[in-house]
Order: C-alpha cells, then structure tokens, then sequence
C-alpha cells in the first residue's frame, strides 16, 4: 500500500471476543493502514465500560458511550446515569451512542425505543457532547425527533448511513454528518454511492461498524479497523477526488465534530486538490455571492484558507515548491485572485517559464475593477480561465453575486468571456446549482458567448 495521511475509524466495535485473539495484530494492521485513530463505540453499559477502558489503554483510541435501541426496554435512570458518569468521567470519551432507533427488529418497544433516544440526547446535550446515532428502518421518526430536538444545539453522525440523498441532505441541514461503512462497496447499494456522490465531503465520515459490513473483498468475513481504507478508497473514487484528499477532509471532520486532535492553523498559500496546485493569494471578493461557503468556514476540502496576510511573491513561490507532480497550477484561494493582478502576472510568468499548465479562477468582474481591458496581460501565461457567470440575466445576478457595480457587473462579466477567448486557449463560464436556479439558460448563455460551460455542485467547495 502507498502512503496516505491518517483516517480515522469514527465507528468501531473493538471490544469484544472477536478481536481477543489478535488484538494486537488488528491495531498493528489498522496503523499500517493509514487508521490512526479509532473511535470504540459501546452499545450496552458492558461495552460502554470496556470502550472506556480501552480509551484508557490505547492513546490512539477514543470512546463512546451508550446504549443500543435493542436494548432501550431495559435502560432505567441507573442506566442514564451510569452513563452520564462514564461521559463525564472517562479519558477521550468524544460523543454519547450509539443510541437511536431500530425498527427493523423491534427489540424493544418503538415507544420505548422513542423516549430513551430523546432521554439520551438530552444528556448529550447536557454534557455538550456529540451523538452517534443508529437508525434502521426508522428513518422518518428519527428525522422528526432532530427536527423537534434541534433547539438543543444537538449535533452528531448519523452512523452508518442508511437513508437516500434527500434524507442525507437534510440531516446535514440540521447539523449532523454521515458516515459511510464497508456497505458502499457493495454493488447492490447504489442508493448508498448515490448519497456520496450527492453531499458536500465536508460532512462524511468514514467508519467500519467493525466486526460488522465488511467491505468488498472482504465480504462475508470478519471486518477491521483496516478495512477503512477500502472505503476511503471507494469515497474517493465515487467523489472524483485522490484517496489523499478523502482521508485528509474525513480526518479533519472527525476532528471537528468529536473534538480530537484539532491544532490551530495558519492560512494555506499554496494547497493540493487531486493533481492540481491551487493557490490562495487573497481572501478579498469583489462580490458577496450568497452560496460562498466563506461567511460560514474557511476550509476547503481539509485546507484552511483564512489569510493572515496576503503574501508576497517570494511568498508564494516558497509555498509552490517542486511544481513536477501537478498537472496545473490554479489562481483560486478563497478571494478574487485578479483583484492582485500584478502578483498574478508575476507568479504565472515564473511558473510557466518552468513548464506549468496556468488556471485562473475569476469572478470575470477585473476589468471594471482595473478600470481597463487586463486580458492582454494574461495572454501567453495563462492557459485557462475559470469566470465565475452564475445567471443568464442581470436581476438574477445581483440577487446572487451581490457586486458592487450593481446590473453594471453581469454585463461586464459577459464582456469579459467574450474578450477573454481572443487572449487565452481555453475559457469556461461556470454557474453554481444554487437551488432554484435554472441552471439551461446559464448553459444557453454560456454557449453563446462562444466558451466552454461548467457547471459547478452547490455547497461542494473545492
């Protein structure tokens, strides 16, 4: 196997007889693997206390406590409070779960079932922890329970994901992840790689529900902690992305929900995505657009990209390094790269002279802000321009891109494409699905204006 950065098993049952004999073995094949941390899920007062235990044990395994719906006809306030303690109390313990609902087997009561789900997310919410949530069959129930508790500010994974993209989505909606098992593996479960490919990465989490779901080609056997990187792998391929770039987003969205291992970050200058080097030299907009993930998070597929400054030629340059292994190098970042257009000149120029293929990514809004035509600047340095059209008129443009020229700026980015074919090879006119906007006569536009169109995922940075 090559070398991938650390993923995270958020889900896994490592505390029973299944793993007695080779437990050792299972942690050393996990690390090999590239899991370098597990999450150890109890489902009964029993394995909630041998999860804490192993928390104590491991410095790379966390806890979790709490009890499973088949067991929700025997919880008893001892049972909340026991589990309370043990969230209270133990080393790295990071969320309350599983907990939730099934209905598929009814081993308890649905009733039943009901009141201690609610019971322990009010203790979560209580102890200000995460939840890990198990939901089978009970999809509806389990979404109007969030909806009612969500005053709470409860937050959490709906573990092992079982539910289609319109559930997906909305438990994102209410702040929760999904986290995806072996399962997605399977060629049976295209409702599962449908979800994947449907939702931002920004909120999937990776996990085994080891011993259980193990993942092709294991299938049928018993499954491990590092199997996860066969469903990184399966992730990645079904987002487009590099196994790379799964494992550092996933890693750091467990970072952030359970709370483990975040370090303060200075803003990236130059960040892989796939094969390409994009570079951050400004976070400063022209416009506002509604849809920017900036106003909420400045991470970007695992990266940070708030700027503590914007950084000098000599800057950038140390930050790009070894430019051999990218296919491109793209002017992006989280602000409008053309508003520092003589950095941009400087740098594409270097970086060409050595061979580099040349992207901007622009809000096409530059020669209104330069006060006039910079496109023949570009010409010979940059072989690709990304503009940033987002509408087919200028009411919905305003509505949308929020510019400061007013109705002004959509006809000035609709120059902009036309101008920009005569100076550089290729150019696209991109448009975001923001919902309810039609996205055909954004197309329509785009082709007649004589460029190429593509059309970008909202709320999927990156």
């Amino acid at each position: 196997m090559s070398e991938v950065p650390s993923l995270i098993d958020t889900h896994a049952h490592i505390d029973g007889k299944e793993f007695d004999g080779d437990f050792s073995d299972m942690l050393a094949r996990a690390a090999a693997a590239g899991v370098s941390r597990i999450i150890a899920v109890g489902g009964d007062i029993e394995s909630s206390r041998k999860t804490v235990q192993l928390a104590r044990s491991y410095d790379n395994i966390h806890c979790a406590v709490g009890i499973h719906p088949h067991d929700a006809i025997r919880v008893s306030d001892k049972c909340f409070d026991l589990i309370g303690q043990m969230a209270s109390e133990a080393p790295r313990c990071v969320a309350i779960g599983e907990i939730g609902l099934d209905f598929f087997r009814d081993r308890s009561p649905r009733d039943i079932q009901e009141r201690v789900f609610r019971r322990f997310l009010i203790l979560a919410a209580e102890l200000n922890l995460p939840v890990i949530i198990h939901d089978r069959d009970a999809h509806d129930r389990i979404l109007s329970i969030l909806r009612e508790e969500r005053s709470r500010g409860i937050r959490g994974v709906l573990h092992c994901f079982s539910g289609d993209l319109e559930m997906a989505r909305e438990c994102i909606g209410l702040g929760f992840f999904v986290s995806i098992p072996g399962t997605v593996t399977y060629p049976s479960n295209q409702k599962l790689r449908d979800v994947v490919g449907g939702v931002s990465s920004d909120f999937i989490l990776l996990e085994t529900d080891c011993p259980y779901l193990s993942p092709v080609p294991h299938r049928g056997k018993r499954n491990e902690p590092s199997y996860l990187r066969l469903v990184a792998e399966k992730v990645a391929e079904l987002k487009g992305l590099s196994l790379e770039d799964i494992a550092r987003i996933t890693t750091l969205n467990a970072e952030r929900l359970f709370g483990i291992g975040r370090q303060e970050q200075s803003g990236a200058i130059a960040y892989r995505i796939r094969d390409s080097l994009y570079l951050n030299i400004t976070n400063r907009c022209s416009n506002r657009c509604s849809f920017c993930a900036k106003f909420s998070d400045f991470f970007v597929k695992g990266h940070f990209l708030k700027l503590d400054h914007e950084p000098s030629f000599a800057e950038v340059m140390a930050a790009v390094g070894d430019t051999s292994g990218y296919d491109e190098i793209v002017f992006c970042g989280y602000g409008e790269p053309l508003l520092r257009l003589e950095l941009v000149r400087e740098v594409a120029a270097a970086l060409k002279a050595r061979g580099c293929r040349i992207r901007v990514n622009t809000d096409g809004l530059a020669n209104l802000v330069h006060g006039r035509n910079i496109l023949p600047e570009l010409a010979g340095i940059v072989d690709a321009l990304s503009v940033s059209l987002n509408a087919a008129d200028a009411a919905t443009y305003v509505d949308l891109c929020r510019p400061p020229f007013g109705e002004s700026g959509f006809s000035a980015v609709c120059d902009f494409l036309r101008e920009a074919r005569k100076h550089v090879p290729l150019v696209v006119a991109s448009a975001v699905t923001v919902p309810g906007l039609d996205i055909e006569p954004v197309m329509k536009l785009a082709e007649a204006l004589g460029v190429v169109f593509r059309k970008r995922e909202y709320a999927d940075v990156g």
